[in-house]
């Protein structure tokens, strides 16, 4: 048995649990610390891996087996660097915690822990029904996470932020285990194989035509949920808004991508014909979710709501580029999902830091920040223009595929979406000029108090993501080379999909 990948899912129990061993003062220290064993583990796998189709570093054992379900974990060009992104987050967002004190913090650093072993899992999983209960393994942690170490706010408390985040994130959980556990039957009975959850298997073993179409809108609704993308999107301002900094950091930034990621990995490969029926409503919430996400991030006055609503622009554009089923538009979704999650990162760090400056959240009560704080300025100003996909920046690179593939399928689509390029230049600049160069409400001689120099912990926190920005920006190809033959295979399982015969319920042949 390979047990690179394992050990990747098991350092961060293993961290917290060393984290818990220690005395309350040093616990998220020392939690923190862990995070960059994880890291270093990381960086042989990712220097390793070999440009292709093929799964690096694969495990396949039979779970259990009258069910036939495999522990099954692999890297390949769709997940390698949204798992890099994973570990990133949580290793920022872990140092970022232990700057503050938690109550009870040995379980809230295990729930963390706990929260990132289910995000890795679900993106390595090669199993349909280990992926469903990784992805279902998230609702733990984060109910926790939120209900007991959230904040009250206008919206409402955390019990209420966490009521809501849990009822839309189960029933899209709980839809995806009865469409995923039906998917394998029917596969099975249907083509006459053995009982078996396998990426692989089932893809070679695809269930009929009608059957693909009720199934793909139970995992439509889990995914678009997860995303989230509007109408389906009423878990996000109230989470946002009550939700501790580091925890919205891994939650905005990774856990959202897995609906994005689970349309590639699952729905595309698996069920082509339905999402060939389904491709119009697909493009059409992309386009309402670009400019609806836009609008709203630009008439919030809390900066936590602008990133949400951008977020919701920025992974519309994803889901624009995986239903224009072109390749090129595939890989730039890819490209975005780790761009977009790399600036919210950077995004959230910086709000965490204007809020300790101003004293609120809100942009109406901030203003001239930037006055005796020109390095903070411009790492603010660096991460902006990343936001709205300047030239040169990676974000550019990832939003010109998935409008390169729009306009090569999908025209008219293709330029309904620009629209939000435009838009993101609006709210993103909004949002640093009045924070950092409007006149601050409090008056001069209070805006001069409060704009100081990040010290040596704020600059240890951002200067790694904007690194990564810049890193990117310099040299998106390492990216793109990887990405591309996924891509390309994901995209092709759609336009010449496998025409297996697949008996009915009836006994009848459908295709």
């Amino acid at each position: 048995m390979n047990w690179g990948l394992t050990i990747l899912l098991l350092v961060p129990i293993v961290g917290a649990l060393i984290a818990a061993l220690m005395p309350l003062r040093q616990i998220g220290g020392v939690a923190a610390i862990m995070t960059l064993i994880q890291v270093g583990f990381l960086i042989p796998i990712v220097l390793d891996f070999k440009i292709g189709t093929e799964l690096t570093g694969f495990v396949d054992e039979l779970w259990l087996p009258e069910l036939g379900v495999h522990y099954s974990l692999g890297i390949d060009g769709l997940n390698l660097f949204m798992i890099c992104l994973v570990v990133l987050a949580w290793s920022i967002a872990t140092f970022a915690a232990s700057r503050h004190e938690f109550a009870q913090p040995r379980m809230f650093y295990a729930m963390l822990a706990l929260a990132e072993v289910g995000t890795l899992g679900a993106f390595m999983a090669q199993d349909l029904i280990l992926f469903v209960l990784f992805f279902d393994l998230l609702l733990v942690p984060f109910y926790f996470l939120i209900g007991m170490w959230g904040k009250d706010t206008e919206l409402g408390n955390s019990r209420r932020a966490t009521a809501t985040f849990m009822i839309y994130t189960l029933v899209g959980s709980l839809l995806m285990l009865v469409c995923a556990v039906a998917l394998g039957v029917l596969s099975s009975t249907q083509n006459g194989t053995p009982l078996t959850f396998e990426f692989a298997d089932l893809a070679a073993n695809q269930v009929g035509n009608s059957t693909q179409n009720w199934l793909f809108v139970g995992f439509m609704l889990a995914l678009l949920i997860k995303m989230p993308i509007p109408p389906l999107h009423g878990w996000m301002p109230i989470t946002y808004k009550a939700t501790p900094l580091p925890v919205l950091i891994v939650l905005s930034a990774v856990v959202a991508k897995l609906g994005a990621f689970g349309f590639l990995r699952i729905v595309m490969p698996l069920m082509p014909h339905a999402v060939d029926s389904f491709q119009p409503l697909l493009l059409l919430l992309a386009v309402i979710a670009i400019i609806y996400g836009s609008v709203m991030a630009f008439s919030q006055d809390d900066t936590r709501l602008v990133v949400g609503y951008s977020s919701i622009a920025q992974i519309g554009f994803v889901l624009l580029g995986i239903f224009v089923i072109d390749a090129k538009g595939a890989e730039g979704a890819i490209l975005q999902m780790i761009n977009h999650g790399i600036v919210v990162i950077a995004l959230f760090l910086i709000i965490a830091f204007l809020g300790e400056r101003a004293g609120s959240e809100k942009l109406s009560e901030m203003g001239g920040l930037a006055k005796n704080a020109p390095i903070f300025a411009t790492l603010f100003l660096i991460v902006a223009l990343a936001t709205l996909a300047m030239p040169g920046s990676m974000n550019f690179v990832g939003e010109t595929y998935i409008l390169f593939g729009a306009f090569q399928t999908k025209f008219v689509w293709g330029v309904v979406a620009s629209i939000g390029v435009v838009l993101a230049a609006v709210y993103m600049l909004r949002m640093f000029q009045r924070s950092m160069h409007n006149r601050g409400s409090a008056g001069d001689e209070a805006t001069n108090s409060r704009s100081r120099e990040l010290d040596s912990g704020e600059l240890g926190l951002l200067v790694p993501a904007v690194l990564v920005i810049l890193a990117l920006a310099i040299y998106p190809q390492y990216v793109v080379e990887r990405v591309e033959p996924n891509a390309a295979q994901t995209v092709k399982s759609v336009t010449q999909p496998a025409q297996p015969v697949a008996l009915d319920t009836d006994g009848g042949v459908e295709r």
